[in-house]
């Protein structure tokens, strides 16, 4: 997803264009990692020192309700990345300290054969969460 694609869905869903969606937005395509409300917010405050943690809160979650940034769990706290793509089936390696993700190509369902009994398969997520190389390197 582009900058720009998440700010027309936006419009098509009848959400208002406003100067703190757009640079919400942009953090993110410009991160291209996991990130809390916290760190949003304190990206945002110099820009708008007035914002509030629950007008983040709020518009990450509408965000995620529209399906512009992906959502995990990491160390008992939700945090939000840009979405990757919206028609590229892939999952990710998590960095745990700096949240930056990697791409894995292949999915374990393609080891399945076919949907399981008595279940129709609608959506999944994997995740494998460790190191990035820096991170590594940081740690030792």
């Amino acid at each position: 997803m582009t900058v720009e694609q998440a700010l027309q869905l936006l419009k098509e869903k009848g959400y208002k264009y406003t100067g703190k969606r757009e640079e919400m937005v942009r953090i993110f395509a410009q991160e291209k990692r996991y990130m809390s409300a916290r760190e949003m917010l304190s990206r945002m405050q110099k820009e708008y020192p007035a914002l509030s943690f629950d007008t983040v809160y709020r518009n990450l979650t509408l965000f995620a309700d529209l399906n512009i940034v992906e959502v995990t769990e990491l160390g008992g706290e939700r945090k939000y990345r840009f979405r990757c793509s919206m028609d590229e089936h892939h999952h990710h390696l998590i960095c745990l300290s700096c949240g930056k993700t990697r791409h894995i190509r292949s999915c374990p369902l393609d080891g399945m054969f076919g949907e399981p009994d008595g279940f129709r398969i609608t959506d999944h997520k994997f995740e494998i969460y460790g190191y990035c190389s820096d991170c590594e390197e940081s740690r030792v």
